[in-house]
């Protein structure tokens, strides 16, 4: 089922005792388990550091101040695409570290299943 990329806004501050609320504004699904594959190929190197905590089973939230992390990790793993399926992969998913970048109130969730 793979881990799907998803971008949120958020809506709310919160308070002393609520949690900031969020909304899902952008998705990058990934049915097809392409980035958990080249995440095969490279975890553990040390390449990417960040996406080697991607939890198939778990969620990994990304705030807009590690999104130079990600765009790195994701240029590691554009090195290592085979197919055309999985270069897309990787520009949609920069397209969305680059959108969660510009903006201080965004962060990128990785949901697995």
């Amino acid at each position: 089922m793979g881990v799907d990329a998803v971008l949120y806004r958020q809506i709310s501050a919160g308070s002393s005792r609520r949690r900031p609320a969020y909304v899902s504004i952008e998705v990058v699904a990934d049915p097809q388990d392409v980035l958990l594959g080249l995440l095969a190929r490279v975890r553990g190197g040390g390449r990417t550091p960040l996406l080697d905590r991607v939890d198939p089973l778990g969620e990994l939230t990304v705030d807009t101040d590690r999104m130079s992390q990600l765009l790195a990790d994701l240029r590691c793993l554009a090195e290592v695409a085979g197919t055309p399926a999985e270069a897309d992969h990787i520009r949609r998913l920069a397209r969305l570290a680059r959108r969660c970048a510009e903006r201080r109130d965004t962060e990128i969730r990785f949901e697995g299943d």
